[in-house]
């Protein structure tokens, strides 16, 4: 299965445009939002052929958000767990980084997909793998954005760049 991952848009049309249009040339069949949408025009953005799963960013204060996401995917506010083709993620946006290394060393999820800090992070505790894809440019958050493209079949992961 092709899960597609994206995090900090914050209503850069530009980025949400690049992220599903990378996404739909893919063939992803599941998206997971990592937060700061900001906006439900920017939500309904994500409306396509994949499901969608969403968690709530610090920057997310948007009233309709919310009602947005949830008239064609999954809102999960705070955090979210998914079983995808059999693997286990935890969705956190992760602004706490404590919560973000107690879900990494649990040992109950085979996936972490966290954003927050615009950063890209792909590496491996044990038997966990964490992914954060980056977000809009921002002070001392050197890469540009990224549209992640993992295969549970395989575990391979691509960045592919939002520019």
């Amino acid at each position: 299965m092709e899960i597609g991952i994206v995090s900090d848009t914050h209503d850069n049309g530009s980025i949400v445009e690049q992220a599903v249009d990378t996404f739909n040339r893919e063939g992803v069949d599941a998206v997971i939002h990592c937060g700061d949408i900001v906006a439900p025009f920017s939500a309904s953005a994500f409306e396509s052929d994949f499901e969608f799963y969403a968690v709530r960013g610090n920057n997310d204060g948007e009233w309709g958000l919310e009602n947005a996401v949830e008239g064609f995917g999954t809102y999960f506010r705070e955090f979210g767990e998914l079983t995808l083709d059999g693997a286990e993620f935890a969705v956190y946006h992760g602004t706490s980084e404590p919560i973000v290394d107690a879900l990494l060393e649990s040992g109950n999820y085979d996936y972490v997909c966290r954003g927050h800090t615009h950063e890209r992070v792909h590496e491996r505790r044990g038997e966990t793998v964490h992914l954060n894809p980056g977000g809009i440019p921002i002070p001392d958050a050197p890469g540009a954005p990224a549209a992640v493209v993992l295969d549970t079949e395989t575990g391979d992961v691509e960045f592919h760049d939002l520019e």
